[in-house]
């Protein structure tokens, strides 16, 4: 299974922009999974789900299939992505997965080889793939949050790119891949 997941940021009180502590008085709201988009390795079809559409069965899906992978590739996402839908399936009162594989793109990038950047963005470009949909940045995600309909079909778009650039990304990476599970 291919997948990325995309949070909304914190919205806290802060009295600067650099080196902050911030106190868990200070949060109004907490980050959160607002969307994912999936894959099977092979398969053509993206999936996508988000909270507009409904989040309960948007953290249900994510379980669903994480419950049926053997095998979970990412970039990142051992450090983000899983860790965040994890929190998210313990609130809604889910119970862990059955287990799974995970191949982390960037934790290769890192290990193998030495880019100038890890960045998904600049590792595909630099290996020939289309590279990722560009946007207007953190204004998505806020346009998003107010319930904007366009932004979010920009950011459904965005989205399944990524996922859809995470195959042949995996592809290229498979030979350098030493702790690859058996297929």
């Amino acid at each position: 299974l291919l997948l990325d997941i995309e949070t909304s940021p914190n919205v806290v009180d802060a009295w600067g922009l650099f080196d902050q502590n911030i106190g868990i008085n200070q949060i109004h709201e907490a980050s959160r999974v607002i969307c994912f988009a999936a894959k099977w390795l092979g398969d053509p079809d993206t999936m996508f789900w988000s909270e507009v559409q409904d989040r309960a069965e948007m953290i249900g899906a994510a379980h669903d299939l994480l419950n049926d992978a053997d095998v979970v590739i990412h970039y990142n996402g051992k450090r983000f992505d899983i860790p965040h839908l994890n929190r998210e399936f313990l609130l809604a009162g889910y119970t862990p997965p059955s287990p799974y594989q995970q191949i982390d793109l960037l934790a290769v990038a890192k290990r193998q080889f030495k880019f100038i950047s890890n960045k998904l963005a600049y590792v595909s470009v630099a290996l020939g793939l289309p590279g990722k949909v560009s946007h207007e940045g953190h204004a998505l995600w806020t346009k998003c949050l107010a319930g904007d309909m366009e932004a979010w079909g920009r950011m459904e778009e965005y989205n399944r790119h990524d996922v859809e650039l995470l195959e042949p990304l995996y592809l290229r990476l498979l030979p350098w891949i030493t702790n690859h599970p058996n297929r």
